[in-house]
């Protein structure tokens, strides 16, 4: 217990609670009198002792039932021990009509299956939740897991399901009995998958290093990172912008010295009795002409804004970028950028954006961009999307991403997300990724730094 108490206040700390040396003894003192075995004095007693400001409050009690309570198992529903050999038989001959995946699923639902523990270490590996510290993020997780898991086309196959036992015959009020039961199972691996965002974030920030670990901020997944973070991978920007300047005016340099341009040779050695004393080459390199378009909507605002600080500082070794931002329509941004910070001009393009619940539409923006700005890319154009491929359900307009990649000389997307979720869920990245001729993840400021090295470069 004493172990978990240390982790439950390191965990404090790290969401922002001072918490002091004598205080963490007096905490332990007040346990020693009032014990563990009542849970409301052993909560009172630590609560008291370890929280000092009225506001730090919801925190501590949003982590203590992390650290302190037994997660309780998820009621869930056996649908098979419910049915009738009639209705059993109807089930299975129903379910034989989806695909693999979502018949997967959906026998589980009917099992009433909980996810096992290595399922959900396997989860919260692919969507990144090893590195989070923040609970601010943990119903964004949990949305994430649920893509992964497809619950939207899972509760879509329910309905279709019931429709299908509907034709077979089955009664009515069965079906809805069924339904309820499919309904509350998937709930319940909700609720499961929520408990186990909120515990794996929790035994994260007690293990998260004390003080401000620059490298460790630089190799975290940019979504996870806090207001603070954030603020410091800002500065930063700057510094790595001036070293990624100096890398690639050195490498132009180097590659200039192109294929012996004969006519300027003999014009330089006229002089010499046309002896080639000084040879002349040809210039082998032109500064790349830049059109970037990157997703601004909450999940992807972090990685698109230091993307954009980024190109803007080295803009000497830029011939042109034009810049645009979309949630669900497109908006032109260059100009912002002549006369804001990156931040700022981030900031002043969402409030330009209608308020209230964004829904990411790529397809449309991409019709936006074709009707307006498709001058904007040539045979000279670098063509960077900077975005997830997320389009909820929506039309991706493959077409016109297909038309904008052919102008381009090259198309290049930058994805935080590993390729293994590409096409989960209302991820729309494999129709884009064919027209791609090159697709970096993102992730990190680290992975980001990399790849707008190599796309200047290459």
């Amino acid at each position: 217990m004493e172990e978990r108490i240390i982790k439950f206040i390191a965990a404090l700390r790290t969401a922002g609670v001072r918490i002091s040396l004598a205080e963490s003894a007096d905490a332990f003192n007040a346990v020693d009198h009032l014990g563990i075995h009542d849970r409301e004095n052993f909560r009172i007693s630590l609560c008291s002792t370890l929280v000092k400001d009225s506001s730090h409050l919801p925190i501590f009690e949003e982590l203590f039932p992390l650290f302190f309570d037994f997660p309780q198992s998820m009621p869930q529903m056996d649908l098979s021990d419910e049915m009738s050999p009639e209705e059993a038989h109807m089930m299975a001959d129903a379910l034989h009509r989806f695909k693999e995946q979502l018949r997967e699923m959906l026998d589980r639902l009917i099992r009433g299956d909980p996810l096992s523990q290595e399922e959900l270490d396997r989860l919260g590996q692919l969507i990144g939740l090893t590195e989070v510290n923040d609970m601010r993020y943990r119903e964004w997780l949990v949305q994430r897991m649920e893509k992964a898991l497809r619950f939207r086309e899972v509760q879509q196959a329910v309905q279709e399901l019931m429709e299908l036992l509907a034709e077979m015959g089955m009664n009515q009020e069965r079906i809805e009995q069924l339904r309820k039961m499919l309904r509350n199972n998937q709930q319940a691996l909700a609720d499961q998958l929520r408990n186990y965002a909120g515990m794996r974030i929790a035994a994260n920030m007690s293990k998260t290093p004390p003080g401000n670990n620059l490298e460790y901020i630089f190799n975290r997944p940019l979504q996870t990172l806090s207001e603070n973070d954030l603020e410091m991978l800002r500065k930063e920007v700057r510094r790595l912008a001036a070293a990624l300047r100096t890398r690639i005016a050195l490498r132009q340099k180097r590659a200039k010295n192109g294929k012996l341009d004969a006519k300027a040779t003999i014009r330089a050695n006229i002089k010499h009795g046309s002896v080639p004393f000084d040879l002349k080459h040809k210039n082998n390199t032109l500064k790349p002409k830049i059109v970037v378009i990157c997703d601004v909507s909450t999940s992807m605002r972090p990685c698109s804004e230091l993307m954009l600080s980024l190109l803007y500082a080295i803009q000497d070794q830029i011939s042109r970028t034009f810049s645009f931002a979309f949630i669900d329509h497109l908006e032109y941004i260059s100009p912002d950028f002549h006369v804001k910070e990156a931040r700022d001009a981030v900031n002043y393009i969402l409030q330009k954006m209608p308020p209230g619940h964004y829904n990411t539409d790529l397809g449309t923006s991409l019709q936006n961009f074709t009707e307006n700005y498709l001058y904007t890319v040539d045979n000279r154009s670098t063509f960077i999307v900077v975005g997830d491929g997320r389009n909820n359900y929506n039309d991706p307009r493959r077409d016109l991403f297909f038309t904008i990649s052919r102008r381009a000389n090259r198309t290049i997307w930058l994805n935080p997300e590993p390729p293994s979720l590409w096409g989960t869920g209302d991820s729309d990245m494999l129709n884009y990724a064919g027209y791609c001729d090159s697709i970096f993840q993102v992730g990190t400021l680290a992975q980001l730094t990399a790849a707008v090295d190599v796309l200047l470069t290459s």
